[in-house]
């Protein structure tokens, strides 16, 4: 197969979609069938490109699709994937365009497995914890016939999401099933993002995405270039990946909190688990452990450093969230075409260096969200940004948050930065009236340096509420500092970023992982054998997408690890 890039049409050239409103959880499938692209307009393009016949191409599909905003003309740019209809002439072509960097042979994207599990494998392989990256891993051993056990600490989707709206309306907080714990991690409650900026020459990402899709998730993340599902989306296609695992062999198990790891000779030996619903405990033996922690299971993080497990601070973000209305971000972003159904709600991406030193950017920006209390301790306020697959809300958010680095800004020891985490969190909480709702002030106070009053136009999303004031005291000073200076800055790219009644609410602390847990080239614990540190908690991933590589890529070293280790194999 040959692939071009950068094959550009006008917006009026392709065709609009009409699926882009629906956020129900389950679609039939010809809501899933996929949208209809400008097949003849692209493979004339291609042919032009090519230097050939239109009716030289036998079949073209579209790899990825983005939109170009930077002229007044917007346009679509497509990569896609075409075989001739002489195949054999294929590599006469790819040479007369060698050194074309648009032209070239599509790579293979396949995903073979390195290893196999042979029948009876003794001890069956754990996995702890089922958030995107965990699900990836506990799939991948599946895949492969090593039967995995999942422990996961909070509940079921279902159940976790009930209990999650109970924070939200009632102000009740179940510390072990919250928007951190429970089946589909903390990405469940998020715009559902599943773009990267890792590197992937193996295209594990594509296999992400495939395998979602083979879930159940909308086609069209295989090929938009900011591809999302949405919370409610996501929640049946987590459903249909556990139970998927399960078919293969696999075993997940809810409200399975690992208290401790046992260790002997420098090698895993099994797990002591506690089951939170009786509150026994028990332990389960096992060689092999991914731990897909996820940023915010500090209690394991504080067990496993005293147990001697190798872990390090990592640098991180803190900050707040921002709220605009969403027609504001879409007229900067898209100008005249703001509102075209095919763009959808428009994204940015924001970065200031302040004269500080420090450098001030935007995170998992939402549009169309809403800001969510994402805290997994009582008496702490955290917020997080979430989204449906419509992004159809009223305001755009994003975190605005300030990088710090251990050395800098919190020395003292590998768990220094969780400190430094919950003192802000304990701090927003006494700011917001000690009954979980939110400090928040607008923007225009902010800069200025003066406490809020009232709201304006933009009513914030946070539930269960914002208590306005002043937020000066909720971050450190250097960070303040930087925030002030960036917002006019933002407001320069982005006309009305800085408008007066944006409102800020805070905090966000759960940006990644504070540790980390370094590991070797097998991918395990550098001092504990048969333990693998994976995803966002271990400070390898960043996100969806990258959490459920690094799951898959620690799943295969695990395999050919405890394959590696049997007699006679």
């Amino acid at each position: 197969m040959i692939r071009l890039t950068e094959l550009k049409l006008s917006l009026a050239d392709v065709p609009v979609e009409h699926r882009r409103a629906a956020d129900a959880p389950t679609e039939t499938e010809a809501d899933r069938a996929p949208p209809p692209h400008p097949t003849d307009a692209l493979t004339r393009l291609a042919a032009q490109a090519l230097g050939i016949a239109e009716g030289d191409i036998g079949q073209l599909q579209v790899f990825k699709r983005s939109f170009d905003a930077r002229k007044a003309e917007l346009l679509a740019v497509y990569i896609v994937d075409l075989t001739l209809a002489d195949p054999a002439a294929e590599a006469a072509l790819l040479a007369r365009h060698a050194g074309n960097p648009h032209i070239v042979a599509t790579p293979d994207m396949g995903w073979t497995a390195p290893a196999h599990a042979p029948a009876g494998l003794t001890p069956r392989p754990v996995v702890v914890g089922f958030g995107p990256c965990g699900i990836f891993a506990a799939l991948t051993l599946a895949q492969m016939g090593f039967n995995p056990i999942v422990l996961e600490r909070g509940r079921s989707v279902r159940q976790r999401t009930k209990d999650t709206w109970g924070l939200w309306r009632k102000r009740v907080l179940m510390p072990e099933s919250n928007v951190q714990f429970g089946e589909g991690g903390a990405g469940l409650f998020s715009d559902g993002k599943l773009y990267s900026q890792i590197k992937d020459p193996r295209f594990l990402g594509r296999k992400v995405m495939q395998e979602f899709v083979n879930a159940g998730a909308p086609i069209e993340i295989l090929y938009e270039a900011h591809p999302h599902i949405g919370t409610f989306k996501l929640v049946k296609v987590v459903e249909h990946m556990r139970d998927e695992i399960v078919r293969l062999g696999g075993e997940i198990r809810f409200e399975q909190h690992v208290s401790d790891v046992l260790i002997d000779n420098g090698a895993l030996r099994g797990l002591v688990v506690r089951d939170l619903a009786s509150g026994q405990t028990h332990e389960l033996r096992c060689d092999h452990a991914v731990l897909a922690l996820g940023h915010s299971s500090r209690d394991t993080f504080e067990m496993l450093h005293a147990r001697g497990v190798d872990i390090e601070a990592k640098p991180f973000s803190i900050g707040f969230r921002v709220e605009h209305p969403q027609g504001v971000i879409d007229r900067a972003r898209w100008g005249r075409h703001a509102g075209h159904p095919l763009l959808g709600a428009a994204e940015y991406r924001l970065v200031h260096h302040a004269a500080n030193e420090r450098a001030v950017y935007s995170f998992c920006m939402c549009p169309g969200g809403t800001v969510v209390a994402a805290t997994s301790e009582p008496e702490r306020v955290v917020t997080n940004g979430m989204s449906q697959y419509s992004r159809n809300e009223r305001n755009a958010n994003a975190g605005i948050v300030v990088g710090i680095d251990p050395a800098r800004d919190f020395p003292g020891g590998p768990l220094a930065g969780i400190a430094l985490q919950r003192a802000l969190e304990s701090h927003a909480y006494v700011l917001g009236g000690r009954n979980y709702n939110a400090p928040g002030q607008l923007v225009g106070d902010f800069v200025a340096g003066r406490d809020s009053q009232q709201l304006g136009e933009v009513e914030p999303s946070y539930k269960p509420g914002v208590t306005l004031g002043s937020l000066h005291s909720a971050l450190p000073a250097y960070a303040i500092e930087a925030m002030r200076e960036a917002f006019p800055a933002f407001g320069k790219k982005i006309p009305g970023f800085d408008r007066f009644d944006a409102v800020l609410t805070g905090v966000e602390t759960r940006t990644s992982s504070p540790i980390r847990m370094p590991r070797g080239d097998s991918l395990q614990s550098t001092n504990v054998r048969g333990l693998y540190p994976a995803g966002e908690g271990a400070g390898y991933a960043g996100g969806i997408l990258s959490a459920g590589v690094d799951g898959i890529k620690v799943a295969e070293a695990l395999a050919r690890e405890a394959v590696a280790l049997l007699p006679n194999v």
